[in-house]
């Protein structure tokens, strides 16, 4: 383990030990805690003995791939956020990864500065705001940011940060239409066409948690998506 704890420990589980050392020199020099796994089932098991604040998983790994530990991870109730390396640039991986409950991935090549960068807007996200928010409610839906709960006809609702967010964005402006790349920079906190369909998945996530209340969502071909009641 290694680097300063002052923003909390991050686990990354690469099993190319330069990506993984590059990785940990970012994250240090920005003051996080770094603990590095090399193969899937030594990640796992960090995971859960260490409780990071963020884990970065590769995808393709000896033994374990990245998207089999988050898949357990949500199976034993963690929800802490989830960056996938991959280097597959392949839509359908991708897509695998964000529906086992990540919350964003980066396709190698990447650049270690938006890494970091990603993990820290994760991090925002998942603290929520620093003042008092009001509740926010949509037809049987309830939101409260400043607990960072959901809440459906009085039943709570498990949801990862990122979807926890951009479903915020959509209840708390009701009606209003958000463009994709309107909603991946305020969620995510980056603007790429390439990234839209990152979007389309989590939306989709969320109406699968919704159940009969996915209809809230309502999806305007060839825009976006807004809220309404």
């Amino acid at each position: 383990m290694t680097g300063a704890v002052g923003r909390g420990l991050v686990l990354v589980v690469e099993d190319e030990r330069p990506i993984a050392d590059l990785v940990r020199l970012y994250l240090s020099r920005e003051g996080f805690g770094v603990q590095v796994e090399h193969d899937g089932a030594a990640g796992l098991v960090a995971a859960r003995r260490l409780r990071p604040v963020v884990c970065i998983l590769d995808i393709a790994l000896p033994g374990m791939d990245g998207t089999e530990i988050c898949r357990r991870m949500r199976a034993d109730d963690d929800w802490t956020p989830v960056i996938f390396l991959t280097a597959r640039d392949d839509e359908v991986d991708r897509i695998l990864g964000l529906e086992l409950g990540g919350d964003d991935y980066v396709t190698k090549p990447f650049s270690p500065r938006e890494l970091v960068t990603r993990v820290k807007a994760l991090l925002r996200r998942a603290a929520g705001p620093a003042g008092a928010e009001r509740v926010r409610s949509l037809g049987p839906l309830t939101l409260d940011p400043g607990r960072r709960t959901a809440a459906l006809q009085g039943r709570s609702l498990t949801l990862t940060a990122t979807e926890f967010d951009l479903l915020a964005h959509l209840v708390g402006r009701p009606g209003r239409v958000f463009t994709r790349e309107e909603l991946l920079a305020a969620v995510w906190g980056y603007a790429s066409h390439a990234g839209t369909r990152t979007v389309d998945v989590h939306v989709a996530q969320v109406r699968a948690k919704l159940g009969p209340a996915a209809v809230l969502i309502r999806t305007v071909r060839g825009v976006g998506y807004s809220a309404d009641a």
